[in-house]
């Protein structure tokens, strides 16, 4: 399933800083709700995203609640938490040297308070029950520093959550699934074989 969420810079809601997420928890939800339609297994649906979409899984994998069991509606009584994150280059840090300074703005304005950017610093986030990530990154990319993925892996390990770390000496920003090169397009492999990995643990 691929989430088109609302952007914080469309102007389409009272708390622009909210909604990105909203959309994820919402999505995340839902997906729970019908594992058994779509023949999922509720305990194995994670998020992945790529550079700022990067930045909304690492929210997602810190900012997620277990659900509402009083509600009234069957789906706010799903948890919204991720079993497991792809973060591909992703955005980490609003706080750090190595903040996307663009993203900040996007998602908490131009002027915004320390503590609403500490907030969405995901690697200032995370908790035990973070669930275990995996990483690609290009060690030269020039838009979101790899120091963005290094800060998050460093903070799961310091709580002991598993990852995995992969970092391209080529690729830049942006090389998504890099089909033609067989250098960068070899974290989908080992994707995969972490997915596998992963799937024995639970």
């Amino acid at each position: 399933m691929v989430l088109k969420y609302r952007l914080p810079t469309t102007g389409n809601s009272q708390v622009p800083h909210i909604t990105p997420l909203m959309d994820a928890q919402q999505a995340m939800r839902l997906v729970r709700f019908n594992a058994k339609k779509w023949n999922i297994a509720p305990n194995k649906i994670g998020i992945m995203g790529f550079s700022a979409g990067g930045h909304l899984a690492s929210t997602l994998g810190t900012h997620f609640d277990y659900g509402d069991k009083t509600a009234k509606d069957s789906i706010a009584q799903q948890s919204s938490r991720p079993d497991f994150m792809i973060l591909a280059y992703p955005v980490i840090s609003f706080v750090d040297s190595a903040a996307h300074k663009g993203s900040a703005e996007a998602l908490c304005g131009k002027i915004p308070c320390e503590d609403l950017l500490i907030n969405y610093s995901s690697e200032l986030q995370v908790k035990e029950d973070t669930p275990p990530a995996f990483f690609v990154h290009a060690d030269n990319d020039s838009g979101v520093p790899v120091e963005n993925t290094l800060l998050m892996y460093k903070a799961l390990r310091a709580k002991k959550i598993s990852a995995e770390l992969h970092i391209l000496s080529e690729g830049e920003h942006g090389f998504g699934l890099a089909i033609g090169n067989d250098h960068i397009n070899s974290w989908t492999n080992s994707l995969k074989l972490w997915l596998k990995w992963l799937n024995t643990k639970k």
